[in-house]
C-alpha cells in the first residue's frame, strides 16, 4: 500500500524519464490528475489520459505521456519532494522562490487548486509546497 501518492507519482515520472520511457501508468486520483495537468501546462508532460478497465468500472488509472526535446532527451531532469507525510511544509506566496534559476518549478497545493511558484506569486496565494521539478 502506498502512503505517499504524490511522492510515488513524481518518482515514477523521474524513473521513466531516466530510462527514456514515454508513457507512465498511474492509479487514478483527482489530486494526481490535477498535478499532472499542471505539469502539462508547464511543458514537462505532453498528455494525460484517464482510462477505466473494461471489466471493473471502479478501478481507474491514468496514463501520463512525458515530453521529450528534439534530441530525444526528457524535459524532466529531476524532482525533489518538499512536503512529506511526516512533515508538511506550508509557505506564503512571498517565499515561493524560483527553482534552478527559473528553468524549474515549485508545485504548491493552495486554496485555489494546484499552482506553480510563478502563479502563487502572481495571485498572492500560498499553500503546501508539494515538490520541485526541473
Amino acid at each position: 500500500m502506498i502512503t505517499d501518492r504524490v511522492g510515488d507519482f513524481i518518482i515514477r515520472l523521474q524513473n521513466a524519464a531516466r530510462i527514456g520511457k514515454r508513457d507512465v501508468i498511474m492509479p487514478y486520483s483527482t489530486h494526481l490528475v490535477s498535478i499532472a495537468e499542471k505539469l502539462k501546462e508547464l511543458g514537462f508532460i505532453t498528455a494525460v489520459e484517464i482510462k477505466t478497465k473494461e471489466n471493473d468500472s471502479v478501478k481507474k488509472s491514468f496514463v501520463v505521456t512525458l515530453a521529450y526535446d528534439g534530441r530525444g532527451e526528457a524535459k524532466l531532469r529531476g524532482v525533489k519532494r518538499v512536503s512529506k507525510p511526516g512533515r508538511r511544509l506550508y509557505a506564503p506566496h512571498t517565499t515561493a522562490h524560483r527553482v534552478k534559476g527559473g528553468t524549474g518549478a515549485r508545485i504548491l497545493s493552495s486554496s485555489i487548486g494546484i499552482v506553480s511558484d510563478v502563479e502563487a506569486r502572481k495571485n498572492h496565494v500560498g499553500g503546501e509546497e508539494l515538490f520541485e521539478i526541473w
